[in-house]
């Protein structure tokens, strides 16, 4: 059940090993971060072990469904467990003190893909999962959040996460020692660290859940793939959509991938409508497949495959819009099929297309920051500006994030047109499918971007000088005519 409370006055902390209430007011005034600062001191400085059975209790939260709801009726209904694990639930939020150390930037490094993993799943032990959303924080400050999907969409989670970060450094800031600034205005509770009483029964039921979670993400293969030759800048010259142009991109890798067509997933959304969620843009059309078969065939014309990407483009924001503004397919036959349970029709057509696997499951992480408080903030505190980085950088940039495949055997993509000339893409799989290799998948997207710009380049030159040549021919004829 997806449980709904009306307002919560403390988080959840998690850190090496053990749990904390932490309270954020204290007299009805929310705490600054000053006075927050004092209560997550306290738990670094905690020496305390973890209870029995305390360090992997949240890998119930990781594992199968039906061993958590059989572990949380026996040994969760009452005493120290049910306060302890009723301070989790209705927390705001999870916040995890990570021991580990992360790294984030736009080099091609092992160390990116790392900071994906450990923010996607973590050890399994060490992300409450049931929450709505997870802060994570590592031993050397780099930020990280991991979101339960059910609850809203990207879109939500991403605007919250623009405004924590900034407020963060825009509004409240850190003195020269790291530490947060501002005079605490009272003692404020300290933080409470939970109490359980783990029996063993109870321990093996989280270990067996830690064993289910631990081999489903020993099996994920996430492969973070910085594009930054060129991004959206170019595309708009070109006169593309950007998000046409990637996911065209994302066809001819994927084609030069697996050697052939897939269902093609790719989310749009309908906050258009009360309540909208989202509706699906099948990316894989025929305009796109003739342009891909095209690229593929050396007696096409380069004039034909830009002519065909350009088609397959104009087609897909044709998709785009009829799906934003409710001319979908993917949900009104959802809906047919809801209704077909219900009344207990059975349809063969609608079980042959919803079962139909989407190989190639992609998303947007979409950006909306603030690039007028940015340089307002630059020019009004320029040494904590150049201190944080933010100097030197045109617009505040996200690495964005990523999902699991969706089917056994395919990828989840993720990307974040991160700024005018960098782009992010979280490709994922799962390392048990002989058919799929996430850093293989890079590479073509890599040399598929290239091939687009090297087509286009070439095509905007020839109509260039072809301009140039009408625009002689027509200043020679009024010449003659003056004459």
């Amino acid at each position: 059940r997806i449980v709904h409370y009306a307002d919560s006055r403390h988080i959840a902390v998690y850190h090496k090993g053990r749990w904390y209430k932490v309270f954020m007011f204290y007299k009805d005034h929310l705490l600054e971060p000053c006075e927050l600062q004092l209560q997550l001191d306290e738990i670094i400085r905690d020496s305390t072990p973890p209870a029995y059975g305390e360090e992997h209790l949240a890998a119930l939260t990781a594992g199968e469904r039906t061993l958590w709801a059989e572990a949380r009726e026996t040994y969760f209904r009452s005493g120290v467990n049910r306060f302890a694990l009723e301070a989790i639930e209705k927390a705001a939020f999870v916040l995890v003190l990570d021991e580990e150390e992360f790294e984030v930037g736009t080099n091609m490094s092992g160390k990116l893909d790392n900071y994906a993993h450990a923010i996607l799943h973590g050890k399994a032990y060490n992300r409450w999962f049931d929450k709505s959303f997870t802060f994570v924080v590592s031993k050397n400050a780099v930020f990280g959040f991991n979101v339960e999907h059910s609850w809203a969409d990207a879109p939500i989670s991403g605007h919250m996460v623009e405004y924590v970060l900034s407020d963060d450094i825009m509004h409240f800031g850190y003195d020269e020692l790291g530490n947060t600034c501002g005079t605490p205005r009272f003692t404020a509770l300290k933080p409470i660290k939970l109490k359980w009483n783990i029996s063993e029964n109870c321990n093996a039921m989280i270990e067996k859940s830690l064993a289910q979670a631990t081999k489903l993400y020993n099996d994920v293969d996430l492969h973070v793939y910085v594009q930054d030759v060129y991004g959206k800048g170019l595309m708009k010259k070109f006169k593309l959509s950007p998000d046409a142009y990637i996911q065209m991109a994302l066809q001819l890798a994927h084609y030069r991938d697996s050697g052939h067509f897939n269902l093609t997933y790719e989310a749009s959304m309908t906050r258009l409508f009360r309540d909208g969620r989202t509706e699906t843009v099948r990316s894989c059309s025929i305009e796109s497949s003739a342009w891909v078969l095209a690229m593929e065939d050396r007696t096409v014309s380069r004039e034909e495959r830009a002519r065909l990407l350009r088609a397959a483009c104009d087609y897909h924001q044709h998709q785009y819009r009829d799906a934003m503004s409710g001319k979908g397919i993917d949900r009104h036959l959802f809906c047919l099929y809801v209704l077909s349970k219900f009344l207990n029709l059975d349809s063969p057509f609608l079980h042959q297309v919803l079962q139909e696997p989407w190989k190639l499951s992609t998303s947007q992480t979409p950006t909306i920051y603030d690039d007028k408080r940015l340089s307002r903030f630059i020019a009004e505190k320029p040494q904590l500006a150049e201190k944080v980085g933010l100097s030197r950088l045109k617009c505040i940039s996200s690495a964005g994030g990523g999902f699991g495949p969706v089917a056994a055997d395919g990828y989840g993509v993720s990307y974040i047109i991160a700024s005018e000339d960098l782009i992010f893409f979280h490709i994922s799989s799962n390392k048990s499918s002989p058919e799929t290799d996430s850093t293989r998948f890079g590479q073509h997207i890599k040399q598929a971007m290239q091939d687009m710009r090297e087509l286009l380049e070439e095509q905007t030159s020839s109509a260039d000088s072809s301009k140039g040549e009408k625009k002689s021919l027509i200043d020679s004829s009024s010449a003659d005519a003056s004459s």
